[in-house]
């Protein structure tokens, strides 16, 4: 039996490293942009329901502790179905698209320090790509080596992030921006919620201490404490780090900036410095969390095909690594340059919306075996899919494009379970 190993520290690293990847530099203009000046309550609203969820992964966590994470709890609530066949392939599809969030926060940050063009289009698309390929370069080469990055890439960003929160509090004194953070310039109660839910993926990555849980030193305490920890930490971070934005920047500038509006954030307080700073803190983010989420995805496609709701040919082995891994890194290169960064964050927080109401659902229907609550996980669940018919709704008028292909993608999910298991059904 492997020895346990990870301490409550490393557990939450687990969960700040998750979320702080690259959600946070991608879809924090995309707030400002639908919130404007209640972009702090639209975090605040997105933690929320992350923190409803956390209790549910805790309660499952403890008591089915499985290196498949979301993937076994969704089978431990509705058993090898092709439900859960198809909710489990969404996860993988989502990982895709968050790797797809991830590479495009890169492709718009690097060309301000490294411009190879004279168009930032095209650049974005050569940087966006590159990574991507880089990163499946390095997870074929060594998985040591991803741990290694993403464990230094957790504190140089949030060092970074600290200090910029830090010197942007101070540099708001005296700044006539500030009052774009009055209830005034707050946009309504439905908007707001929705701008939440649209930028809910900057949250998703607390799930990844699931996939830790078996490892994790004296389990009853301190998985618990990993994911609330993690959770309440990140949202008074994000809230932070939204006020100083917001508070830093005319509305204009915000949106003009909008694909790299933090590191635009820097400039008031330290010119050129600053940015540059920033623009580096985002790169490394988004390398870092795009080298963690290609091996995660990679072995949740594996786990899948492991438990019979994928075909067989999903365990093959491609340069000694599962052939899930080639498959993820070429759909994220497509999806990359194909998707604009509004539909991709539109998708991927449609895809975790539903997902997470799923294992609350699981929550409250095993609640009397996992020793839990029944109220929580079903206020999570019902918010869960009160958000994801708010979000559908609110995008379907300035993002149709987001809202099919998040739609699309759940429908495909569903047909392909249902082929393959009729397949598997007249074979057998």
């Amino acid at each position: 039996m492997q020895e346990k190993k990870i301490g409550l520290k490393e557990a939450i690293s687990i969960g700040i490293g998750g979320m702080v990847g690259g959600g946070i530099f991608a879809v924090l203009g995309l707030a400002v942009s639908l919130a404007k000046g209640g972009t702090p309550v639209a975090f605040l609203l997105a933690g929320v329901l992350a923190l409803l969820t956390s209790y549910s992964y805790v309660k499952l966590s403890r008591s089915y502790p499985d290196r498949g994470g979301t993937v076994k709890f969704i089978n431990q609530g509705f058993g090898k179905t092709i439900f859960s066949g198809a909710v489990n392939n969404l996860l993988w599809i989502s990982y895709i698209i968050m790797l797809s969030l991830y590479a495009s926060a890169f492709g718009s940050y690097a060309p301000n320090l490294w411009a190879i063009t004279q168009s930032k289009t095209v650049d974005f698309h050569i940087y966006a790509s590159a990574i991507i390929i880089l990163a499946t370069a390095i997870n074929y080469y060594s998985i040591a080596v991803v741990g290694r990055i993403e464990s230094y890439a957790v504190v140089i960003k949030l060092i970074i992030l600290l200090g910029f929160i830090g010197i942007g509090a101070y540099g708001l004194i005296g700044n006539p921006n500030v009052s774009q953070l009055a209830i005034a310039q707050w946009e309504t109660p439905i908007q707001l919620f929705a701008g939440g839910m649209v930028i809910f993926v900057a949250y998703e990555g607390f799930e990844l201490i699931a996939n830790a849980a078996p490892d994790i030193v004296n389990p009853e305490k301190n998985i618990s404490r990993a994911y609330y920890y993690s959770v309440l930490f990140v949202i008074a971070l994000y809230i932070v780090i939204a006020i100083v934005t917001v508070g830093s920047l005319p509305f204009s500038q915000i949106a003009s900036a909008q694909d790299y509006v933090l590191a635009e954030a820097a400039k008031p307080m330290l010119g050129q410095i600053g940015f540059s700073i920033i623009t580096v803190a985002a790169l490394i983010s988004t390398f870092s969390a795009i080298n963690a989420s290609l091996y995660g995805g990679s072995r949740v496609n594996f786990e899948i095909a492991q438990d019979d709701e994928l075909p067989h040919h999903f365990l093959a082995q491609f340069w000694n690594q599962p052939i899930g891994l080639m498959i993820t890194a070429v759909s994220t290169l497509i999806l990359v340059n194909v998707l604009n960064l509004e539909s991709i964050s539109t998708a991927g927080s449609i895809g975790f919306l539903l997902i997470f109401g799923i294992v609350n659902y699981v929550g409250f229907k095993l609640s009397g075996q996992i020793r839990g609550n029944k109220i929580i996980p079903l206020a999570g669940a019902f918010l869960c899919l009160a958000a994801l018919l708010i979000l559908i709704h609110q995008q379907y008028s300035s993002n149709l494009a987001g809202v099919l292909v998040s739609l699309g993608i759940i429908g495909l999910c569903f047909l392909v379970e249902w082929l393959y298991k009729r397949s598997e059904s007249s074979a057998s």
